[in-house]
């Protein structure tokens, strides 16, 4: 069992809830490999250098080979040279790899039970719903203890939740549907309104990891 801390009405509790209705055990290997390969993702991969054929000017012998006292020289895009040619320096590549949509699903489930045993879980009713109101919101992050950056996860898209915190520091606001391993362990703590946090638990989780919590031994 974890424990949850609640926020209502102004008042602070806690809930008990069995983590392994998400995942069985936090599956190390495999939140490793889809990290890296969300970051990986997510490079452009714009990097480019000159090689000694693209430096741009004459191509003639900077001074005779023998005689000058100088060391030899044939090219002023000799990459022994300063704004020489690079010698296999980056080129423009992808570095998007495909990932397994079920070890994705593991994987956020793992970093999920990962937070519950942590206690960096909070279920919160008390952002602003009417209208946008950064004050409101971020008296409630005070209130649960979650002013060092948190993930603030709602059952659908919800605007007013996303105007109120769109400019506190280290807070992102995502529905349910859009989060992932990654989005989870990047904040400190992750906050769901009760909404999401009954749709959370009622996910059919044994179903979709069994096969690869084999595969990760």
């Amino acid at each position: 069992m974890a424990t949850v801390k609640t926020y209502g009405g102004g008042k602070i509790g806690t809930q008990e809830v069995d983590g392994s209705v998400i995942a069985s055990r936090v599956l190390g290997r495999t939140l490793k490999e889809v990290l890296v390969n969300h970051e990986a993702n997510q490079r452009q991969g714009t990097a480019k250098t000159k090689e000694r054929g693209e430096i741009s000017g004459s191509n003639a012998k900077p001074w005779k080979q023998k005689h000058t006292g100088r060391a030899r020289a044939g090219s002023k895009a000799s990459p022994l040279w300063r704004s020489g040619g690079t010698v296999f320096g980056p080129r423009p590549r992808s570095y998007y790899t495909d990932q397994n949509k079920k070890q994705k699903r593991v994987a956020l489930a793992s970093a999920i039970l990962g937070k519950l045993q942590d206690e960096e879980v909070f279920v919160v009713d008390g952002f602003p719903t009417q209208k946008p109101s950064t004050k409101e919101a971020v008296q409630v992050l005070e209130a649960v203890g979650a002013t060092r950056g948190a993930l603030v996860v709602t059952a659908e898209l919800d605007r007013n939740a996303w105007l109120s915190l769109r400019n506190v520091p280290a807070v992102e606001v995502m529905p349910l549907a859009d989060i992932n391993a990654y989005a989870v362990l990047l904040r400190k703590n992750v906050i769901f309104t009760p909404a999401a946090f009954d749709q959370l638990l009622s996910r059919n989780w044994s179903q979709k990891t069994s096969r690869t919590e084999v595969n990760d031994g």
